[in-house]
């Protein structure tokens, strides 16, 4: 017979996954049934998800993430008949897929690499629902997918997601491969920037703080220019003077260059919108579902952010799953070591030692410079080095070699190396530069908080690349300063699944005011994995147990907030500035509560001026402008601390002239000393000054006593000292000039002037931060400090290290000096009246004695306990 019979899929249609998979394990060769914990999952998603568009679920790795998406594709193809893709960030990851799908029993078509080669029979049967698409991120989110009539997405590994996302959307134009393009679209650009930037960045040789930065220029002026700006992109298009990948983009960005935000370094200029619309995208948003899969989520809208989706419902972890993970590592911190933190250049002989007895090596780095450097400083002469590219589709080239690094730059995932491949991790710098809008948000608008859950999800996957299964083990060696400080923050570690926490905790232990020789007799405890690791072992299976992973404090008003900013970005791309602006508001005002990181609400309100600009200049109604003032003002404030706000090219309107006189601390501290009518009588204030003595005395009660009323003096709206309760550590004295800054103390004026600041002061002056904010209820202002009064005269090296940003050290006769200046302040402006007074009379008053806070803050500041890593 010539025709052939239609069959229904030999196993039926399943009342749900897991009985799917039952019948589909009589004959495959997958395990034998689901894990418990993938039950749980599967029937989450089965009884109270699967009518969602968008649902998340987090399972970590060797947790059968692979199956659970498998399983989910399969039944809706089998019971509502749905044509699915499977998508995967590389090549390499999607033909895994595809043969775990294939050994579970589900039918996949692996398509991947130039659609012209696919397999047409394997497109037929995707097409026809006979079988699961297994693809790439590229082929969805392209000028021109080639995955485009999906009705089911699933993502994986959805948490590196971001860059494959805004791709499609982001045109890169680089110096060193297209000059005449780069210096025609910087000139066409120039009048939205700093016009003290320009000759900086026209310039052969700008000087490190102009090579490593990175400009917004405004919107308002881009926006205005668009036309002219999109003339020079269209002709750079035609005569080839771009990239292919520019070249795409901009099919998508032709026609929206006004709803795009363009970021200029010396190096490159990205135009791109802050949130990919990916809602005008067909292949992406026709789907009926899409599910995201991710071995780590976290909270704070990053997900949402990533993929240009209002809500995404989160299926949660399995439980112990949320505690155990795969494998084991060991976290070493050379830089944090007594001998290598004072001596720099032995770092690199001790990195070759242990890269050398590894033999193979997997270095994650976050750029091509690092990489670069990380290959001539630290890499063995005799090794051989591999690039991602080289492995993506066979990894055995590096796993076979004996001595080999595969070093790989802004890619902390999708390469696995299990059991002997490979036992050695090397991280070399902060996780934290993608793309130009990234490192703005992180290095200049200094919005850590918005950033945090993907670059703790690089770190844990990037940590466990060569941990791959339970009997794994994997050295992983933390280089740079930035990351060794972000790493050995307490409330980083506890941001980490629980066992990354208690193993970082180990690591520094191990490495802080340890020998380097120390540390290498510990690694070899390590590698051995025998009797005397145990114990270290048991230890940090004991921890775990104790531990839950914490959000950052203003991961619940993010999230929260995220709804909006996709409202938001999306007016905007549909040229709804009315609405946008509307949106804007709701932003803004979710990020103006308590819980919120106010550097990066300030640049939604930026935004929010730029927006409302655009809208007046085309009106003659006042409210507008008036709006963009408010929103101008807003930011200015909420960026204190930053440098971005004034690299922005000034607009020349009357909405962006009327800012406050004084700065925002001044101005706080002068309604506050006008606002305490208690300290001006007589008894009270000579009460006050008496508690001077205190600041003269080593016992810490009075020294803190003495902080408290100084707080006081300085006008701070709220000082308060440690309340002794008997809680973990607590600072000893905290200043609160409403929310333009807090200043927060660490009183060590009990210690002798011999010996050093050691890294663990350190450690607990920067964590006194959040333990106010945690009492505050608020996240800190973004240029709030954190100050160690210590009368050491050194500093041991090895603080820098581990030192963050916000933290700077006094001496206690600083803290006299000031006492006794904003004595005199006081003194006169009540010799004055200062009853009679207005805030502007008072601030002069104490600016004859430079007792503002804008004149005292910078001698607090003189002396930083952070070293920014060299460019």
């Amino acid at each position: 017979m010539a025709f052939k019979r239609r069959q229904a899929d030999s196993v039926g249609v399943p009342g749900d996954p897991e009985q799917l998979y039952r019948l589909l394990a009589r004959g495959n060769r997958g395990p034998d049934s689901v894990w418990g914990h993938q039950s749980k999952v599967l029937e989450h998603w089965h009884k109270e998800f699967r009518d969602k568009s968008d649902v998340a679920l987090e399972l970590p790795t060797g947790a059968g993430k692979t199956l659970v998406g498998g399983l989910i594709a399969e039944y809706l193809r089998r019971a509502e008949g749905h044509r699915v893709a499977y998508l995967c960030p590389t090549r390499q990851l999607a033909v895994q897929t595809a043969k775990k799908l294939d050994d579970y029993g589900i039918p996949p078509s692996l398509l991947i690499g130039p659609s012209r080669h696919w397999d047409q029979a394997d497109v037929a049967r995707y097409q026809a629902g006979k079988s699961v698409a297994v693809s790439t991120y590229s082929h969805v989110f392209n000028s021109r997918p080639r995955i485009d009539t999906a009705d089911a997405l699933i993502l994986d590994d959805a948490h590196a997601a971001e860059g494959y996302v805004a791709k499609p959307w982001s045109l890169r134009i680089s110096r060193r491969t297209h000059e005449a393009a780069y210096k025609d679209l910087l000139a066409v650009l120039s009048p939205a920037l700093d016009p003290l930037l320009l000759s900086h960045l026209r310039s052969d040789n700008p000087g490190s703080q102009y090579l490593a930065g990175i400009y917004l220029a405004s919107p308002a002026v881009v926006a205005a220019h668009a036309g002219h700006v999109e003339s020079v992109i269209r002709e750079a298009v035609a005569q080839g003077k771009i990239s292919d990948d520019a070249v795409h983009a901009w099919k998508f960005l032709e026609t929206h260059v006004a709803d795009c935000l363009a970021y200029v370094s010396y190096r490159e200029i990205l135009i791109r919108p802050l949130i990919a619309p990916t809602f005008q995208h067909g292949a992406f948003n026709s789907p009926q579902r899409r599910i995201y899969m991710s071995a780590t989520l976290g909270a704070g809208g990053e997900l949402e952010r990533a993929f240009g989706r209002p809500r995404i419902h989160r299926i949660p972890v399995p439980a112990g799953w949320d505690k155990e993970g795969t494998g084991r590592r060991f976290f070493l911190f050379p830089e944090l070591t007594r001998d290598l933190a004072s001596n720099p250049k032995a770092v690199a002989p001790f990195v070759r030692r242990v890269i050398e007895q590894a033999g193979r090596v997997v270095v994650l780095t976050p750029e091509t410079r690092v990489a670069d450097r990380f290959c001539e400083r630290f890499l063995p002469e005799d090794f051989l080095t591999f690039t991602a590219s080289e492995v993506e589709d066979d990894l055995s080239v590096f796993t076979s070699e004996p001595t080999a690094a595969l070093v790989l730059t802004n890619r902390y995932d999708g390469v696995d190396l299990p059991d002997e491949d490979c036992h050695l991790v090397v991280f070399a710098g902060l996780p934290a530069n993608g793309d130009l809008q990234e490192r703005f948000l992180h290095d200049f608008v200094g919005a850590d908080e918005v950033l945090r859950e993907r670059i703790r999800a690089r770190i844990q996957q990037g940590a466990g690349r060569a941990t791959r299964n339970l009997r794994d083990h994997a050295a992983v060696l933390v280089l740079g300063r930035e990351l060794t400080s972000y790493l050995a923050r307490r409330d980083i570690q506890a941001s980490m699944h629980p066992e990354i926490h208690a193993e970082l905790e180990i690591g520094v232990d191990a490495s802080l005011d340890q020998s380097s020789e120390d540390l290498w007799g510990n690694l070899a405890i390590f590698n051995a994995q025998e009797v005397e690791w145990e114990e270290v072992e048991e230890d940090i299976v004991r921890h775990r147990e104790t531990y839950d992973r914490q959000d950052g404090p203003g991961a619940a008003a993010l999230q929260k907030a995220v709804r909006s900013e996709v409202a938001a970005a999306n007016a905007l791309w549909s040229k709804d500035h009315q609405f946008a602006l509307t949106a804007i508001k709701t932003v803004t005002d979710q990020l103006r509560n308590a819980q919120t990181p106010k550097r990066y609400s300030s640049l939604w309100s930026y935004l929010g001026f730029c927006v409302a600009h655009r809208l007046a200049e085309g009106s003659s109604e006042p409210q507008l402008r008036q709006a963009a003032a408010n929103y101008f003002r807003e930011a200015r404030r909420n960026s204190l601390g930053t440098t971005w706000f004034d690299r922005v090219a000034p607009v020349a309107a009357p909405s962006a002239a009327a800012v406050e006189e004084l700065e925002p601390t001044d101005e706080a501290a002068m309604n506050a000393i006008l606002a305490a009518k208690d300290l001006w009588n007589p008894e009270a204030f000579q009460a006050v000054m008496a508690t001077r003595a205190g600041l003269q005395q080593s016992d810490p009660d009075p020294y803190e006593d003495g902080l408290v009323h100084l707080g006081r003096l300085a006008g701070a709206t709220k000082s308060y000292g440690d309340s002794r309760d008997g809680r973990a550590a607590q600072p000893d004295a905290v200043w609160i000039f409403n929310d333009a800054r807090w200043v927060i103390w660490e009183a060590k004026n009990q210690a002798t002037e011999t010996g050093e600041i050691g890294a663990e002061q350190a450690r607990q002056a920067g964590g006194h931060r959040r333990t106010a904010e945690k009492a505050e209820g608020a996240v800190a202002p973004g240029d709030s400090i954190c100050v160690l009064v210590s009368p050491k005269s050194k500093v041991n090296e090895g603080t820098y290290n581990v030192a963050e940003e916000n933290v700077y050290w006094v001496r206690p006769p600083e803290v006299l000096d000031l006492f006794d200046t904003l004595t005199r302040a006081w003194q006169d402006a009540r010799a004055r009246n200062l009853s009679a007074m207005s805030v502007s009379d008072l601030a002069a008053v104490f600016r004859e004695h430079r007792a503002l806070p804008s004149q005292w803050l910078p001698a607090l500041r003189h002396e930083p306990l952070w070293r920014p890593p060299a460019q």
